[in-house]
């Protein structure tokens, strides 16, 4: 690949990456802060978007217009919502869903339906009065239609599936370490929304309606962008809190440096793994 594209969102990730790129010249584009440099012998350009679905997407957009990678990479951190997942683990999915894109369901016997002109089948369950939505998308390759996943590419999914072996750090900088070792985890399904997932109820009802196995604010945006740019999309992302099933207070801002660390080692490695 002749270009890589990376996105993160805040501070801590994009500290994470720059650990990493070399030969870098920094520059800002709308104000988004951007570098272009060598990620691993790669040849590559890192924006970060900030948090929040609409920020993602228009700085997937930007890079795509400015700088046509060959693909685009998500680097950063998320919540678990899958309870197998540790603190520190770092999880590639196969495929992103945009979890609150929803109708607000009419109340009716005790439930809640979506209009009936709608021309797709709600068939995944709501949570209370917020109904999972179809987004109306195409490309170039394909005519427009209700799409709830967006999935990201094969060929980069299966390189990154060979990543399951990289060392991840089991401790924070100030000494915190974890009561387990971290691991890569490939495959299944993750979502992203524009709200903070702090809620063990909205973590269950995830795990269980969309067998979601992590939550952000940005990835599914992104591989949206990707999708109706037919650019290869894959996304990295690393557990910092358990997304409101903690027995204490979130634990982000705890751990957040630490996944960051461990989602870029495991990008890292993986763009070492790219073909030429």
């Amino acid at each position: 690949m002749a270009l890589i594209g990376i996105l993160s969102a805040f501070e801590p990730e994009w500290a994470a990456l720059h650990d990493v790129i070399t030969d870098v010249k920094t520059l800002t584009l709308n104000g988004i802060p951007a570098v272009t440099g060598r990620f691993e012998g790669r040849d590559a350009v890192i924006m970060m978007c900030g948090m929040s679905m609409v920020n993602a997407a228009m700085t997937a957009q930007l890079m795509i217009d400015r700088y046509a990678p060959d693909c685009l990479l998500m680097s950063g951190i998320a919540g678990s919502v899958d309870p197998a997942l540790n603190i520190g683990d770092v999880v590639i999915p196969q495929r992103w869903a945009q979890s609150l894109e929803v109708i607000m369901g009419r109340e009716r016997e005790g439930d809640f339906v979506a209009p009936g002109w709608l021309s797709w089948k709600a068939d995944l369950p709501g949570f209370g009065m917020m109904l999972p939505n179809r987004i109306v998308t195409g490309n170039a390759a394909t005519k427009p239609a209700p799409r709830l996943w967006f999935e990201t590419d094969p060929g980069l999914f299966a390189i990154a599936a060979g990543m399951e072996g990289v060392d991840l750090r089991d401790h924070t900088a100030d000494g915190q370490y974890l009561h387990h070792v971290p691991r890569v985890h490939a495959g299944g399904s993750a979502v992203s929304g524009p709200a903070f997932v702090d809620n063990a109820a909205y973590r269950d009802y995830l795990a269980s309606a969309f067998g979601a196995r992590i939550a952000d604010m940005e990835s599914a945006a992104v591989a949206h962008v990707a999708f109706a740019n037919t650019v290869p999309f894959l996304a990295f992302r690393s557990v910092s809190d358990l997304a409101g099933a903690g027995s204490d207070s979130n634990e982000m801002t705890t751990f957040m440096r630490l996944a960051a660390e461990n989602s870029t080692r495991v990008l890292a490695g993986f763009a070492r793994a790219l073909p030429a």
